[in-house]
């Protein structure tokens, strides 16, 4: 069963076109990373997808929820971490995440969140205000607050931005878990070396259109890895 579903989608900012006539579906349990050069597309696409931006166009589905008719229910359904990380400045870090429980109407809240806390090495940062806080720190914030209700699905837009080897590990290998034990993950990124490691399809869009979707040897299509694949795809350097 599809838990993401998209269909002739097409987006325009004004006249300039961002996303066009692009369609795709994700699996449950699927884990797609979407790759592009800057300004291809796919934070626009995941922001339609995430019931943050309406298209010009076309239908978009997550777990069966209309995210265009129904952006609200989509929000509320899935866990999202956005390209720049953004926890509100004067909460501090345990404020946060109690306020995203509370959002989220997660029963559990306390051990959930000492949870994350931990996970993260956020303890020692637990009251201090968020804009006192590193970027890798605030990003690490951010992905705490994604996975706090356990969401069947997650859209993550460069997640590993900012965070150091050790924590991109833990990141990895949380996520090879949640999808082996059934989540769905919708990737952007630039980092075509992790995506290699971690997703099941790719995509990639360039100028607004999905030129390529598939396994990773079906896009890879006899290249040496995915970066070549994506540079003579987009017609990078070689």
């Amino acid at each position: 069963m599809a838990a993401i579903e998209v269909h002739d989608l097409t987006k325009f900012y004004g006249t300039t076109p961002a996303l066009r006539n692009v369609s795709l579906a994700v699996e449950e349990g699927e884990f797609l990373g979407l790759f592009g050069p800057n300004g291809a597309g796919k934070t626009t696409l995941l922001k339609i997808l995430t019931g943050q931006l309406a298209p010009t166009k076309g239908r978009a589905r997550v777990l069966g929820i209309d995210a265009i008719a129904q952006p609200m229910a989509v929000k509320a359904a899935v866990g999202i971490v956005p390209e720049v990380e953004s926890p509100p400045s004067y909460l501090t870090s345990y404020e946060y995440l109690y306020f995203v429980s509370r959002v989220r109407k997660v029963a559990d809240a306390e051990p959930r969140i000492a949870r994350w806390l931990d996970f993260f090495d956020l303890e020692t940062v637990r009251r201090t205000i968020c804009k006192d806080l590193s970027k890798g720190t605030r990003q690490k914030l951010m992905l705490a607050a994604a996975f706090l209700h356990e969401p069947k699905v997650l859209f993550l837009d460069e997640p590993f931005i900012n965070l150091d080897p050790i924590y991109q590990r833990k990141v990895k290998d949380y996520l090879a878990e949640y999808v082996a034990d059934g989540g769905t993950v919708f990737m952007c990124s630039h980092l075509l070396e992790i995506a290699e490691k971690l997703c099941d399809r790719v995509g990639i869009l360039n100028g607004g259109h999905l030129i390529a979707r598939g396994s990773l040897a079906e896009v890879r299509d006899g290249e040496r890895d995915l970066e070549a694949a994506f540079l003579k795809l987009v017609g990078g350097p070689a």
